[in-house]
C-alpha cells in the first residue's frame, strides 16, 4: 500500500474540528439547595439531558457541604478546582457525583509517572483512509476535552511527572489558551470546558511515607489552582449510612450495630494514624470493603484479617487487632472459630 504523509489543512481531525461550531453549553439552571441538600441561595448550570460522557449517579453518595460548594464555584464560574485529601475520601468520585447531578459530561485521567506530553497533547499516527494508510496527527486527551463541554478531571495529579505537568500551565489561566506545537494551532477553549484536579498531597512530595510515587510539584504552578478545596473523611454517623447504602444486608437490625462498630474501628486506625502509633489507617473504601467480605464469609473477624489486619505492619498488628477488641468484644482471631458464625446470627456487638 501507499504510504503518505497528511499535511496541515481543512480535511485534517484537527483543523476541521476547530472550524466546527462550539457544542451546547447549559440549558438549564438548578438550585443548589434543591439538588445537593445544601443550605444555599445559589443556583448553578445545568444540561437538560445526559450525554454518553455524564457519569452514573450514586444515590448513595454523601456530599461535603465546603467542597461541593468549591466544585459548584468551579462548573458555574470556571475556577480551576484542586481536592486534596487522605485515600479513600472520595475526591474523584466527589466531582464526578457533582457532575452527574448536572448532567455534566466528565472524562477522568489517571496520571502516572509514565505519562508523557504524547500522551496528553497527541501524536503522530498511521491510519487508515479510503483505503490507504496515512499518517495523520491523533489528538490526545487535552485538545480533545477542550473543544467540549467537558469537565476534565486530572486525577491523582501529583503522581504525574513535573516537567509533564508544565503543559497544562497555561490551562490553569481562566482563559488560558492551548497550543498545539505540532500543528501551528493555537486552540481556545470552549466556554464550558472545565478542569479540576485531585491529589493526596498537595505538591509536597511523600512526606509521611504513605504516598509513594507522589511527586514534588512546582509551586509556581500549584499557585495557579484558583481554589484548593481539603476533603476529610466523614462523620462517623454519615459514614455509616453510606455503608449500610453500599451492603443493604447490614440495613437493619444487628447489622446497623455492625456497620458502627466496624466506623468505630476505623476512627480508631485514623486516630493511630495521627498519633503516630499505625504506619496506615482504614478508609471508607476499606470499611465497605469489610462489610462486603463479612456478607460473603458470615464472619466479621475474618473479613477484618482479609480486608485491613494482613496489610499492616506485623509489629503493629496487635494495636489493630486491639482497636478490633475495643469495639467488638472479641478478639479479631478467635482459634477454631468457623466462618459462618458471624454477627448476623447472634454475635455481640459493642460501639467503641
Amino acid at each position: 500500500m501507499t504510504t503518505c504523509t497528511a499535511t496541515a489543512g481543512p480535511t485534517d481531525g484537527a483543523a476541521s474540528a476547530e472550524s466546527a461550531p462550539p457544542a451546547p453549553g447549559p440549558d438549564i439552571t438548578l438550585a443548589v439547595k434543591d439538588v445537593f441538600g445544601i443550605e444555599s441561595p445559589l443556583t448553578v448550570p445545568a444540561f437538560a439531558e445526559p450525554s454518553e460522557h455524564v457519569p452514573e449517579t450514586d444515590p448513595a453518595y454523601r456530599f461535603n457541604p465546603d467542597v461541593t460548594l468549591a466544585l459548584l464555584a468551579g462548573f458555574t464560574h470556571n475556577r480551576r478546582v484542586l481536592v486534596q485529601g487522605l485515600h479513600g475520601t472520595g475526591k474523584s468520585t466527589h466531582i464526578e457525583q457533582v457532575a452527574a447531578r448536572l448532567n455534566w459530561p466528565c472524562v477522568r485521567v489517571n496520571l502516572d509517572g509514565h505519562l508523557s506530553r504524547l500522551d496528553l497533547v497527541g501524536k503522530d499516527a498511521v491510519v487508515l483512509r479510503e483505503g490507504r494508510q496515512v499518517t495523520a496527527f491523533q489528538e490526545g486527551i487535552i485538545p480533545w476535552a477542550l473543544r467540549r463541554p467537558v469537565a476534565l478531571i486530572l486525577d491523582e495529579y501529583d503522581a504525574g511527572r513535573p516537567d509533564v505537568m508544565f503543559i497544562i500551565q497555561r490551562l490553569l489561566e481562566r482563559e488560558g489558551r492551548f497550543t498545539l506545537l505540532d500543528q501551528n494551532t493555537v486552540l481556545r477553549p470552549h466556554p464550558q470546558f472545565r478542569l479540576f484536579a485531585t491529589a493526596n498531597t498537595v505538591g509536597l512530595g511523600n512526606l509521611n511515607g504513605l504516598y509513594h510515587g507522589a511527586q514534588r510539584l512546582n509551586h509556581a504552578q500549584i499557585d495557579r489552582w484558583n481554589i484548593v478545596a481539603a476533603l476529610n473523611y466523614l462523620p462517623a454517623e454519615e459514614e455509616a449510612a453510606i455503608v449500610r447504602a453500599r451492603v443493604p444486608a447490614f440495613a437493619d437490625g444487628a447489622g446497623r450495630e455492625l456497620v458502627t462498630a466496624m466506623v468505630a474501628v476505623a476512627s480508631l486506625t485514623r486516630a493511630g494514624f495521627r498519633a503516630g502509633d499505625l504506619s496506615t489507617l482504614m478508609s471508607p473504601r476499606t470499611v465497605i470493603t469489610w462489610a462486603e467480605n463479612t456478607e460473603i464469609f458470615g464472619d466479621s473477624a475474618a473479613a477484618f484479617r482479609l480486608s485491613f489486619l494482613n496489610r499492616c505492619d506485623e509489629d503493629e498488628r496487635p494495636v489493630v487487632a486491639e482497636y478490633f477488641q475495643r469495639c467488638f468484644g472479641r478478639e479479631a482471631e478467635e482459634p477454631g472459630r468457623a466462618p459462618g458464625h458471624g454477627p448476623l446470627a447472634g454475635e455481640p456487638v459493642r460501639g467503641a
